[in-house]
Order: structure tokens, then C-alpha cells, then sequence
């Protein structure tokens, strides 16, 4: 077995896992990203403004949607690496997470909804 071969077994090894988590990832990750694709419409359109006062200058900005996107990524990257050593913990931690995002998706489409 070559260095590489031996390498990749090991990234894939690190990703093998729960089904159930990486779905409920999957989600995270798609609400996150539909919460920033439903913010940056909504103020770039003037039907609404960012809550988020770290996200306030960013939010009109080409690279906000980058910057959601790889926030994300990176949440559930970490969420994953906790999964790891303690599933329970981190398990509980995204459907928190989820539960957030969902209610953060239901408020911006009642703005929007509504302007």
C-alpha cells in the first residue's frame, strides 16, 4: 500500500459514520446557507435589514454568501470532529442548531412576506 493509498483510507475512514448525522449536517448547512441567500435579497431590495450586528456590513456585500458558505462548512466540520469523541453531545448540539435555523428561516419569510 503506497503513502497516498494510505492517506485517503484514512480521510475516508474519518468521514465514515452516522447517516442520520450527516443528513441532520446536510441540513444545518442548507439553512444556513438559505438564511444568508434570503437575508442578502431582502436588504439588497430594501425589504429588510440584518439583525446580526456582526453580519450588518457584510450583508449587501458580492462575498456575504461566500462568507455563509464557509461558515457552514466550517460549523459542521467541527460538529463532525465533535461527533467523534462525543456523539451524544454533538448530536443534540445540531438539532439545536437546526431548530434554530429553521425559526431564523420561518421570521425571514414572514418579513419578506410581508414588506
Amino acid at each position: 500500500m503506497t503513502e497516498q493509498t494510505g492517506r485517503i483510507k484514512a480521510i475516508k475512514g474519518y468521514f465514515a459514520g452516522d447517516l442520520r448525522f450527516k443528513c441532520l449536517l446536510g441540513a444545518l448547512i442548507a439553512l444556513v446557507v438559505s438564511d444568508g441567500v434570503i437575508s442578502h435579497f431582502g436588504v439588497s431590495q430594501g425589504l429588510a435589514r440584518e439583525g446580526n450586528p456582526f453580519l450588518q456590513t457584510l450583508v449587501g456585500e458580492r462575498n456575504f454568501l461566500l462568507i455563509k458558505v464557509a461558515g457552514a462548512m466550517l460549523g459542521a466540520f467541527i460538529l463532525w470532529d465533535i461527533h467523534k469523541t462525543r456523539p451524544r453531545m454533538a448530536l443534540i448540539s445540531s438539532y439545536c442548531f437546526v431548530g434554530l435555523y429553521a425559526g431564523i428561516m420561518v421570521w425571514n419569510l414572514a418579513v419578506l412576506f410581508t414588506a
